[in-house]
């Protein structure tokens, strides 16, 4: 039985639910920009970086896309999603179990998120560093962020494994697109946003079961 050469993983959504956290500061940060955070909206960012998050919540809210105050209102999103953090990121069902069996089969693994590093960092404190050679996080890939393939073809580059032979993990459709224009493998297990199995990626329910003969068997 085959096991994957590498495995590159998001993060939020995917290994933790963490998109629960997010939706916490973005609804105060609608709120504190005097608007609400419509559904549509939330959808529209999960998966997505910083910047184009503030872009997609200013416009939504009608608000002038001034640079000035989509920094102020980031900067201020980024401080209280890491005061949730910091409370304890839950695991995703099943993604703790994924990792130590790659772990177990010697498998390398890397993160790759579109969150910036100083919240990544302190996510990992409950997921644990030691499960990961590399990681690539949204304010680490001059802007080319998912759904660009960049993210994953440098998160592919650190473990030294084309992106072609790489399982890529993934919740969102912008994260999918991204891993599947890079190459790889891709397997897509939807948080919050429903997405339908397609040419290029499968579709589970959950990560339950999932190790990493299962992983070695996708195509």
């Amino acid at each position: 039985m085959s096991i994957p050469a590498a495995v590159l993983w998001d993060m939020d959504g995917t290994l933790v639910d963490s998109e629960k956290l997010w939706d916490v500061g973005l609804r105060e940060l609608a709120e504190q920009l005097g608007g609400r955070l419509t559904q549509r909206t939330r959808d529209a960012v999960v998966g997505s970086n910083m910047d184009n998050t503030m872009r997609v919540i200013f416009t939504q809210l009608g608000l002038e896309l001034e640079p000035a105050a989509m920094d102020k209102a980031g900067v201020w999103l980024t401080e209280r999603t890491a005061e949730l953090f910091r409370q304890g990121v839950p695991w995703r069902p099943g993604a703790r179990e994924a990792l130590m069996s790659l772990r177990e089969h010697g498998v390398p693994m890397a993160l790759v998120t579109s969150t910036e590093r100083s919240l990544t960092e302190i996510a990992l404190d409950s997921i644990g560093r030691h499960f990961f050679v590399a990681s690539v996080c949204g304010d680490e890939v001059d802007g080319r962020n998912k759904p660009d393939p960049t993210p994953y073809l440098m998160g592919a580059s650190l473990v030294g494994v084309p992106a072609e032979r790489c399982v890529a993990v993934e919740d969102s459709l912008m994260g999918m697109r991204s891993a599947v224009a890079a190459g790889c493998t891709v397997l897509v297990v939807p948080a919050e946003v429903p997405i339908a199995t397609g040419d290029g990626w499968t579709v589970r329910d959950s990560l339950v079961g999932v190790d990493a003969y299962v992983l070695g068997r996708l195509r």
